[in-house]
């Protein structure tokens, strides 16, 4: 079975896998696969699901096992070094493999060939990175992933020049664009000069910059007001000739972050909440918390803020539901949430305009690309400085791994 070369988007949420024919066509293995795991323990053996598979597995289970979530947040953490799962220690790199082995064998049975080699996105500044140290140290987990996973050669490309790279492909003449890729967890942007000569090796580019918040910082801030107060956060628990905040802070912290959820799932945190109950005034809220913790009803509390985020991007009310909370949201409600979020994106898109020393009427084009290019809070970020008819979008959730591919292709040419 000969071996050929293949772009993946592996994403903090979701993840894309594609090939480039030689004559240029894109074959797509999946898009939007879920970057999730689920492990069960049956007798003495650990099984795992990845994707859809892992989700199906989960809602049908009885007794939840472990879901696991969003791993490519923690990349840039070096204390976070893996967790325990049913006694049995796995690391980061062990839990990521699991994905991309799967991910790698799909593609092997799709395209009949063996795939040992890969162009991979990542990010311009990794989560929770705060230095170039970090990212190394980031990608260098990701590629130890990789190879685990089964694959020789790995080449990371910044994912914002892999959707650049997309977008030229179709041009029939010199552009200056700036990418705005927008992940789970990060937001990227790249200045570049593409074109007829790009497309032969000679993309020019001009800067990038990048932040660790993007979809999951909306989403947490969707929790923050909607799901928290319902759960007791601002509670008051009566201790002694004291009155004190029913649960610590931390806990909704862990809460806004749903793939954290799983972390609370401790006999010492329902203990702690357990105690409190019998001397809080709103026990029924802690009753709650308790219930959504001993479940783990992580993923359904993250289906639910999708959900009334996507509603928002095309409609100016919106309705909430997850585990009894109902709430109806205005657009300009969850906009005023998230608009500190909206300044910092703001700061490091004009950040990068000043370091490249561009104008910015001599933008040609702006593509965008990933979930939350649909806000229209984001979309009027772009549209306020460049205008709206300069603005491009398409294949929003594959382009970066269509990048991606066609890079590839030049790898084995």
């Amino acid at each position: 079975m000969s071996s050929l070369a293949i772009g993946i988007d592996f994403g903090t949420t979701n993840s894309s896998l594609a090939r480039a024919t030689p004559d240029g066509e894109i074959v797509l293995l999946t898009e939007n696969y879920r970057s999730i795991l689920y492990l069960e323990k049956i007798a003495r053996t650990i099984r795992c699901w990845s994707g859809p598979a892992a989700i199906e597995e989960y809602l049908e289970a009885e007794s939840k096992g472990r879901l696991v979530q969003s791993l490519k947040s923690f990349l840039s953490s070096r204390t976070l070094k893996g967790t325990e799962v049913f006694g049995r220690l796995m690391t980061l790199e062990d839990l990521i493999a699991r994905i991309l082995r799967d991910l790698r064998e799909k593609a092997e049975a799709q395209y009949g060939s063996k795939v040992e080699t890969a162009v991979v996105g990542r990010p311009v500044r990794f989560v929770g990175s705060s230095s170039e140290d970090d990212d190394t140290f980031a990608e260098e987990r990701l590629r130890g992933a990789f190879r685990l996973a089964g694959f020789d050669s790995v080449l990371f490309e910044l994912e914002p020049v892999a959707a650049a790279h997309f977008y030229q492909s179709s041009l029939d003449h010199d552009e200056l664009i700036l990418i705005g890729d927008f992940g789970g967890g990060t937001s990227d942007f790249s200045l570049l000069r593409v074109g007829r000569g790009a497309a032969h090796g000679a993309s020019r580019l001009l800067g990038n910059s990048g932040l660790g918040l993007a979809g999951d910082a909306f989403d947490a801030r969707i929790v923050r007001h909607l799901v928290s107060p319902a759960l007791g956060r601002g509670s008051l628990v009566r201790s002694f000739d004291k009155v004190l905040p029913a649960v610590p802070n931390w806990v909704y912290a862990k809460l806004e972050h749903w793939h954290h959820l799983s972390f609370l799932r401790t006999g010492a945190v329902i203990n702690m909440l357990k105690t409190t109950l019998a001397e809080a005034f709103e026990p029924a809220k802690l009753e709650a918390l308790i219930q959504v913790i001993e479940e783990d009803l992580g993923y359904y509390l993250h289906r639910a803020v999708q959900q009334i985020k996507r509603d928002l991007s095309t409609e100016f009310t919106a309705h909430f539901s997850f585990h009894g909370i109902e709430a109806t949201v205005q657009r300009s409600e969850f906009e005023s949430w998230i608009a500190e979020d909206l300044t910092k994106i703001e700061g490091c898109i004009d950040g990068l305009m000043s370091k490249a020393g561009a104008d910015r009427k001599d933008i040609d084009m702006i593509f965008l690309t990933g979930g939350t290019s649909f806000v229209p809070a984001v979309r009027r970020i772009f549209e306020s400085r460049f205008g709206a008819d300069r603005i491009r979008t398409g294949n929003e959730f594959t382009s970066v791994a269509r990048g991606l591919a066609l890079m590839a292709r030049g790898q084995t040419s």
